[in-house]
């Protein structure tokens, strides 16, 4: 048994997904067009990164492979010994966000309709505005509209300031979010407005509520901190996290892990602000996981200030440098132990507009005893739910089923 790491680089599909024209996505691959922008030199950033995408441990999982697997994509062939068991992943929930994707991930695919905000100005309906600001005791709100949330900072952060009114905005997710200055308006009036939202939209059954709080005095100072919460409907029915808690296990939360299942089935939760930040958290939850526990991460810079910002370089950058850490992770495997990196969805920084996109994820398993082969194309993200729960011998859930019971070499 011994224990188990899932890592979740948040965005970083791999493209070929079946449905991804029913979404508007037909022909995005995250990984697949940076590595095609970096070899035609459009992924150089001065003083960041250049030439090729150097993924050498991710490759040695096989990343490549899972990517070609998943859409056909093909970087020039380069001689490497793979050392994991590897594959790529569809989506059958509903959704491209951030929920959906997780939770079925954990064994609970989204199989109902999430509400969404129509793409015009005002984005939210007259009735949820008043009942806001009136409940928050404000004095109105800002933006009301589809953005990016750098950008609407931008444009209303120093009003903002001045007036005191929280700047609402949302996406082509399931979500509305809101921006606040940290001190000027106040962290916890921030989270209590948040709440105070969630509540009113659970009959408009949207997914999330997000703080987004920040700091600066004008529009070249501000920046987003890493005091992010995400209010967030509990998943349908017991996800994995549930099912181990339940067990008597430990379940370790890092970053936004805890908000994105409502808090559920969680044991420990570890907050931390940026890639590198998660990632010491994460080694030091490793250390102290015991026989039987799970620790779980989702990287968000990629989405977050990459992907929805269409920053090739940057995600590069990123990519990069998670893959130079991550054989400190991988030193700390113990015999029986089983890694599982895979992503939520996709946000290909080459595509139209900023959003998510529908697209396969790759599935790279790491740990001593495991074949290095392919697992195949799973057809359901639950199989990698089902999977940690076979690992960890506890009950299987409704969905998906275990991929370490049969590997297609």
């Amino acid at each position: 048994m011994s224990r188990a790491f899932l890592f979740v680089l948040d965005s970083f599909g791999i493209g070929g997904a079946p449905d991804a024209a029913a979404f508007g996505d037909e022909g995005s691959n995250t990984y697949g067009h940076i590595a095609e922008a970096c070899e035609a030199g459009r992924g150089d950033k001065a003083g960041l990164r250049s030439g090729p995408l150097s993924l050498p441990n991710l490759s040695a999982l096989g990343l490549a492979h899972a990517a070609h697997l998943a859409s056909g994509f093909q970087l020039p062939p380069q001689p490497l010994e793979l050392t994991g068991l590897w594959g790529a992943a569809q989506e059958v929930s509903n959704g491209k966000d951030t929920p959906s994707g997780h939770w079925e991930i954990a064994g609970v695919p989204v199989t109902f309709n999430w509400g969404y905000f129509p793409q015009t100005i005002p984005a939210f309906p007259a009735s949820l505005v008043s009942a806001a600001v009136q409940r928050a005791s404000l004095p109105g709100i800002l933006g009301d509209k589809h953005a990016s949330g750098t950008d609407i900072i931008d444009e209303f952060g120093e009003e903002h300031i001045r007036t005191g009114k929280p700047i609402f905005y949302t996406s082509t997710d399931s979500v509305i979010q809101i921006a606040a200055h940290e001190t000027h308006f106040g962290l916890q009036r921030l989270y209590d407005l948040c709440q105070i939202v969630r509540e009113l939209v659970d009959p408009l059954n949207i997914g999330r509520v997000i703080a987004r709080p920040f700091l600066g005095e004008s529009k070249s100072t501000f920046e987003r901190t890493g005091n992010r919460r995400d209010y967030s409907v509990p998943p349908p029915e017991p996800t994995l996290l549930d099912r181990l808690t339940e067990a008597g296990r430990t379940v370790f939360a890092i970053g936004k892990i805890g908000d994105i299942y409502a808090h559920r089935g969680v044991s420990h939760v570890r907050k931390a602000n940026g890639n590198m930040a998660l990632f010491d958290e994460t080694l030091k939850a490793m250390d102290e996981a015991k026989d039987g526990d799970l620790v779980f991460t989702n990287f968000v810079d990629f989405d977050m200030l990459y992907g929805h910002r269409r920053d090739v370089a940057g995600y590069a950058a990123a990519l990069e440098a998670f893959d130079r850490r991550l054989p400190e992770a991988l030193a700390k495997l113990k015999p029986g132990d089983l890694m599982i990196l895979t992503a939520d969805h996709g946000c290909d920084p080459t595509y139209k507009g900023t959003d998510h996109t529908r697209e396969r994820v790759p599935v790279l398993c790491a740990g001593t005893g495991l074949p290095h082969a392919s697992l195949g194309l799973r057809l359901s993200f639950a199989d990698i739910g089902e999977t940690i729960a076979a690992h960890l011998n506890i009950a299987a859930g409704k969905h998906g089923k275990s991929f370490l019971k049969g590997t297609d070499a």
